[in-house]
């Protein structure tokens, strides 16, 4: 990507000759960790060590349950919309297509906790679908008006949630937390107080609703 800059000894104070400076490309260290470290990666996590630690195999199980509709059926429904040409990646930059695809995934996990309250699930396993779709609907609330980091909030939550169940020698990975948004500052599609909003928001609602239910 250029931009044009005034050249600095340009004698018409900005208005004659120009030169085109290439912006620096994006380290592949950040689009690595971005892609690796994207929400998707986050919640398979989540359902699955903490379903783990709730009930062993069957506890997997409930987690499973609970991926297919926080992680697998959005993913589908991100791909299926850049087939059809509605949005250019799988992180969704612009505003206003993101809050369509926060909708739908919202509608999905909310399918999921019903579903897994229906069926009895443990109710550790409730509250975690239950703490992902209150922090999409904080997420949501805040999106129209500024691009909020999800995948700060998300991974921040992600850690809050395992730290709760798995004891405070987990929060060390809030380390990942600040190389994921790291990354989403790197590559430009965020900044500095996006990430550290998203971080906070994700952290602390996740955390909350995460306790409150369970």
């Amino acid at each position: 990507m250029l931009i044009a800059r005034s050249a600095p000894d340009d004698p018409t104070g900005g208005h004659g000759v120009t030169t085109t400076i290439a912006r620096p490309r994006a380290s592949w260290a950040a689009r690595l960790i971005t892609d690796g470290l994207d929400p998707k990666t986050w919640i398979i996590a989540d359902t699955l060590l903490i379903g783990w630690h709730t009930s062993r195999l069957a506890g997997i199980g409930w987690g499973l349950l609970g991926c297919l509709f926080a992680a697998v059926i959005p993913l589908a429904f991100i791909k299926y919309g850049i087939r059809r040409g509605r949005w250019a990646d799988r992180h969704v930059g612009q505003r206003r297509q993101r809050i369509v695809v926060m909708a739908f995934i919202s509608a999905s996990v909310a399918t999921g906790t019903l579903l897994l309250w229906a069926f009895s699930a443990p109710r550790t396993m409730i509250a975690l679908t239950a703490a992902m779709l209150v922090t999409l609907a904080a997420l949501l609330a805040v999106t129209p008006a500024w691009k909020i980091s999800v995948h700060a909030a998300v991974s921040s939550g992600s850690v809050a949630m395992l730290a709760m169940t798995y004891g405070p020698w987990t929060l060390l990975a809030y380390a990942a937390v600040a190389v994921v948004s790291w990354s989403r500052v790197e590559l430009e599609d965020h900044t500095a107080a996006q990430v550290l909003a998203g971080a906070v928001v994700g952290g602390a609602v996740a955390a909350g609703t995460f306790a409150l239910v369970r």
